[in-house]
């Protein structure tokens, strides 16, 4: 299928939307804050073990190793792909912790700062699409690992526009699986009383479109920021579009 084509967005039920990258603007705040995040403990594994480590990409790395995944997850596959294992720590690991958790928690700590130095702003293109949608009685979710989504979404203004909400904290008081697993589009399905065949997932993340494959969704839409599209599709998306506002009718 060709972008966009022959997509009727009011014929489903539900729209389940990806954050950062989707809805807001925030994707490179995070990978700006991974990057300040893993660039010392790269290097302090090349000072340990003389083997030279590259520095934090913050375009190929983020897409392939955090984007979509919560942080402690981001921080073991990053990590994984260069060959270093942390131990688990504990989700209260203080950011100078040399942990799983602590990694994770810092780059918590940084992402804040960053967030503290300006505004949020909403993809427009989201926005207009979730307001036709609403206009016409479909049911929207917005479904993150992150959990700041909600002061996020209050930093765009946009928290009205959601029907249900499955971030990171829900995730985790309900232990679900973190994507690419399904488990948090089907949790966001079953909050709005819709089936997964009568849903639509919207991911710029290759693990959330993976997610919206495994869990049996009637159409995953890939968003591309460029130089992804392919990467998209062959990771689940039906439909691949640079901006949102190309499905609009």
């Amino acid at each position: 299928m060709s972008p966009a084509d022959g997509v009727d967005v009011v014929a489903f039920d539900a729209w389940l939307f990806d954050l950062d990258g989707v809805v807001t603007d925030t994707a490179e705040l995070h990978a700006a804050a991974w990057k300040e995040t893993f660039d010392p403990v790269l290097a302090l594994e090349a000072e340990r073990t003389g083997v030279p480590q590259r520095p934090f990409d913050p375009d190929e790395d983020y897409r392939r190793f955090v984007d979509g995944r919560s942080r402690a997850d981001g921080v073991r596959t990053f990590l994984a792909s260069r060959g270093i294992r942390l131990d688990e720590g504990l989700p209260g690991d203080p950011p100078s912790a040399g942990t799983v958790f602590g990694t994770a928690n810092r780059k918590n700590e940084r992402l804040l700062g960053l967030l503290a130095g300006g505004g949020v702003t909403a993809c427009g293109g989201a926005v207009d699409l979730i307001e036709v949608l609403r206009t016409h009685g479909v049911a929207t979710a917005l479904v993150s690992a992150s959990e700041n989504a909600g002061a996020v979404l209050a930093g765009a203004g946009i928290e009205a526009l959601f029907d249900a909400r499955v971030d990171g904290l829900v995730v985790r008081d309900l232990h679900l699986a973190g994507k690419p697993a399904p488990d948090s589009y089907l949790e966001a399905a079953r909050l709005l009383g819709v089936p997964p065949s009568r849903a639509v997932v919207v991911e710029d993340a290759l693990a959330g479109v993976e997610a919206g494959r495994a869990g049996g969704f009637g159409l995953v839409v890939g968003v591309d920021h460029g130089g992804q599209a392919d990467a998209l599709v062959a990771h689940g998306a039906d439909v691949v579009v640079g901006d949102l506002a190309e499905l609009l009718p």
